[in-house]
């Protein structure tokens, strides 16, 4: 099949996710055609069967905004007739599924269109009243609809209509990502001393309780060496910082920003913190189970789709921040545990998030819209 993707294309999971899904369908033979206004960041170019075409937004003094979605569009609609794709694949509603079923109408109509919802397009934006009918024709008009997980379904269901089948296909990994990581040299430079790490990733928004992760690690300092490692960025990462600073904790921060090989990073730590009101899926903390590292959070959206509480990690309620305290040093305190989760984590994530097995599903997905 000739595929083409778009994207964000960033760090979060719907860039990575779609990256990732490209790049094995190339392996597979696809011809594949990512289509997005900068490179994804895990995508390789060099790879046989990938191909990128940039989006320009032109700017003329007559947009106050400009006009990315309409742009998105045309170049889509260039791509499925220049290369004659059979599958156009929309990670996110907004505005890649809207701008692939417009893409559809300039190209003919015989193009599939196959919508991939990942979570804030939902639970966020779908849900503003000036989105909401876009995304409710985006949902409706696509040939095949999937989302990260259960929890989303059920948003989706609840938000807007169950008129049509949604799938659930699960972000995935690639084990062969996590083969040889050499965590030695980031165990000498973050902990020398034989200090504990703590790992917290994301965009920082409000949604993510960075202030519990503060307060977590600031309770858990006081009982042992240990160290935060704060890897990506957002509005509460300054404010994080500054608490910290203020608690006379900051020589025990560690500020990452937005990393490549944080893979490596991860596999280092000792527990990752993922303490959000809502996560659709949780990539990062599947990411962290597969390099053996057990993650201690909240009972929140798909979180306990992906984490099994007291076997992979630990899962408390919402804002009860003693229990992720305690879950937390029961961890730092326990080797024997927390090797013992580690690698129940590694052994699940591989199982059951496999990439072979949800590409596989991708694959029937298409085929199956193909054939309407």
């Amino acid at each position: 099949m000739i595929i083409g993707i778009s994207c964000w294309p960033t760090f979060g999971g719907s860039g990575v996710v779609a990256a990732e899904l490209g790049m094995n369908l190339a392996e597979r033979g696809h011809e594949v055609h990512f289509v997005t206004y900068a490179v994804p960041e895990r995508l390789n170019l060099y790879q046989p069967g990938v191909h990128y075409h940039e989006v320009t937004v032109p700017d003329y003094p007559l947009f106050e905004y400009p006009p990315y979605s309409q742009a998105l569009a045309s170049k889509m609609a260039e791509v499925a007739q220049n290369y004659g794709l059979d599958i156009l694949h929309a990670h996110y509603a907004i505005p890649h599924a809207a701008s692939a079923l417009l893409a559809r109408e300039i190209a003919g109509g015989k193009l599939k269109v196959v919508t991939t919802l990942h979570g804030t397009d939902i639970t966020l934006v779908g849900r503003d009243p000036s989105f909401m009918p876009v995304v409710r024709h985006s949902i409706l008009r696509s040939n095949g609809v999937t989302a990260v997980s259960k929890y989303l379904r059920r948003e989706i269901c609840r938000a807007f209509t169950c008129d049509r089948t949604v799938e659930v296909i699960y972000n995935f990994i690639d084990p062969r990502d996590f083969k040889r990581l050499h965590t030695e040299t980031v165990r000498q430079r973050f902990a020398p001393n034989g200090e504990k790490l703590l790992v917290h990733i994301s965009n920082f928004r409000p949604v993510k309780r960075v202030p519990d992760i503060v307060e977590v690690f600031l309770r858990a300092r006081r009982e042992m060496p240990v160290r935060l490692i704060l890897i990506g960025s957002g509005p509460e990462l300054p404010k994080a910082e500054r608490t910290l600073r203020e608690a006379g904790a900051e020589s025990d921060l560690i500020v990452l920003g937005t990393i490549h090989n944080v893979l490596t990073v991860i596999a280092a730590c000792d527990a990752m913190l993922l303490p959000s009101d809502a996560e659709s899926f949780g990539l990062s903390a599947l990411e962290a189970m597969g390099c053996g590292v057990p993650v201690v959070g909240y009972q929140a959206g798909g979180l306990p789709e992906v984490i099994d509480d007291k076997v992979t990690g630990f899962l408390s309620l919402v804002g009860d921040i003693d229990a992720l305290t305690q879950s937390t040093l029961q961890l730092l305190n326990d080797g024997k545990l927390r090797a013992q989760m580690g690698a129940a984590a590694k052994e699940i994530a591989f199982a059951r998030f496999n990439i072979t097995d949800m590409v596989d599903k991708y694959e029937d997905l298409y085929r199956s819209v193909m054939m309407e």
